[in-house]
């Protein structure tokens, strides 16, 4: 099922006036797609004229043409179809700004990025909780989910793992099981560099697609 967004081909807005999808869309056109393969780290399909990039180990399909985002398979027909708009629009942004820039291995909180106020405030807190009331008891749960979605076992916590939404942003979620005194808890990082290639509140909608899809 191909995901359409809100852009106007032949239609030109000033930048004031675009939505988030649209300014987006307009950044991924005007740049060439050799450029855009080294700075997000992604392929492009010359023949069918898309982008190819991986979110979660899923092949996510771009297609600046017609102004499409696909998937072949489920779990990335879930990131398109089933997490609301989060997905989609982050991806959008990564392909438009991310920086030829590797991750640096620092972790930060995603509170302490600029604007990262956002995250402290109503429904923009992180239901972190979720995660820990399902897999606080059950580790191997965790870790198999973290399998299907291409996650890599770090050494952090009671157990962690680190998944990758978008080739150069790394996220990190640690998990600590309940003990006598304390209830079980997540936490969830972010690499330092993620503020090259997103803006604040895209590294929401990733840090939120991250938490869904656990889920």
């Amino acid at each position: 099922m191909k995901k359409f967004l809100n852009f106007h081909k032949g239609v030109e807005m000033p930048e004031n006036v675009l939505s988030g999808d649209q300014l987006a869309w307009a950044m991924i056109v005007e740049k060439e797609p050799s450029v855009i393969c080294k700075q997000a780290d992604v392929q492009y399909d010359f023949v069918a004229h898309k982008f190819i990039m991986r979110c979660f180990a899923q092949e996510i399909l771009v297609d600046a043409g017609s102004y499409t985002i696909t998937s072949h398979s489920p779990l990335g027909e879930t990131l398109l179809h089933g997490l609301g708009h989060f997905f989609d629009l982050a991806a959008l942004w990564y392909l438009g700004k991310a920086k030829n820039i590797p991750p640096s291995g620092r972790m930060i909180s995603p509170a302490s990025i600029s604007g990262g106020e956002i995250f402290q405030k109503g429904t923009h807190v992180l239901p972190l909780d979720q995660i820990a009331a399902r897999y606080g008891s059950d580790f191997k749960g965790f870790y198999k989910r973290g399998v299907e979605l291409g996650g890599q076992h770090m050494e952090y916590g009671d157990a962690c793992l680190r998944v990758f939404p978008f080739p150069r942003v790394p996220v990190t979620m640690i998990l600590w099981g309940a003990d006598d005194e304390f209830p079980a808890r997540a936490d969830m990082f972010f690499d330092a560099t993620c503020e090259q290639h997103l803006p604040p509140d895209v590294i929401w909608s990733t840090a939120m697609t991250s938490v869904l899809i656990m889920l």
